[in-house]
């Protein structure tokens, strides 16, 4: 099994449960994390399909360079009960990915029929948004996925930056106040590796550090965007050395009084680089 770091995460892959001939491929993809999607990418007529075929594939001898886990299908649908019986059995699940969180008894439930607290949700609905800093603290719950394009459907907004402004900064507030990782909703034009790199920076502004992707391909595009520039990390190896330096005192640094935020991003900064 994969080393689960939630420290170390950029990039989350899906892959769709209907094909378990992508399972080890995306694993082996380059992605931080991988999941196999039993609900949005699975037909209502494909679900047990579906799940059958991925717990065959998990109980298999496939070697897995990434932390593997299941996207399982909402709790107030009809597949949701199988999801947790075929939970309480299966082998190799890393994490579990829950949609449309409604409220903490939810999670609550998974984590009963999952066993651990390795549960990543997805912050879709309006009611998420209104719960997101107890979802964040919730003891389960060990990062999130801001899905704008749920939210959008659900409450009638476009995809543009400034209709999901509030909620990319309300989740990145609570997740970073819980200190756990909030993922931004994929990109959906895999053949615009730049469009996906400025975009992933702009979230990067708000204080979301990492990214779902729906196609391997942007996986580097992600994992460049999230990287420190060589004059950033210059300059925050810098800020660091001055603090340390100062032995507890007033750090300076070209004039300028270095403040404990400043020293908290600089380290992320360097944190990001080794990563990278």
């Amino acid at each position: 099994m994969a080393a689960f770091d939630p420290a170390l995460w950029r990039s989350l892959l899906f892959v769709p449960g209907t094909r378990p001939d992508r399972f080890a491929k995306a694993a082996a993809a380059g992605a931080d994390l991988v999941c196999i999607d039993l609900e949005d990418a699975v037909a209502p007529d494909g679900k047990d399909e579906a799940r059958a075929a991925t717990l065959e594939w998990l109980a298999g001898p496939e070697e897995r360079p990434a932390p593997l886990g299941l996207r399982v299908n909402g709790a107030d649908t009809e597949p949701y009960e199988a999801d947790l019986a075929a939970l309480k059995s299966a082998e190799g699940v890393d994490f579990v990915m829950m949609p449309k969180p409604m409220a903490l008894i939810e999670i609550d439930q998974l984590r009963d029929a999952y066993g651990q607290d390795r549960i990543i949700v997805v912050m879709e609905t309006a009611r998420s948004l209104g719960l997101a800093e107890a979802i964040a603290d919730h003891p389960a719950v060990c990062g999130a996925i801001y899905g704008a394009i749920d939210l959008a459907g659900e409450i009638g907004c476009d995809l543009s930056w400034e209709a999901h402004l509030y909620g990319r900064s309300r989740c990145a507030a609570a997740f970073g106040a819980a200190r756990k990782v909030l993922f931004d909703v994929p990109y959906l034009d895999v053949k615009d590796p730049e469009g996906l790199k400025a975009a992933t920076k702009k979230a990067q502004s708000l204080g979301i550090h990492a990214r779902s992707a729906i196609h391997p391909a942007q996986l580097g595009p992600i994992h460049e965007a999230l990287a420190p520039t060589a004059e950033e990390l210059a300059r925050a190896k810098r800020i660091v050395e001055a603090f340390e330096a100062a032995k507890g005192g007033v750090a300076l640094l070209d004039g300028k009084m270095i403040e404990l935020p400043v020293i908290k991003a600089a380290r992320r900064k360097i944190a990001a680089a080794e990563r990278a």
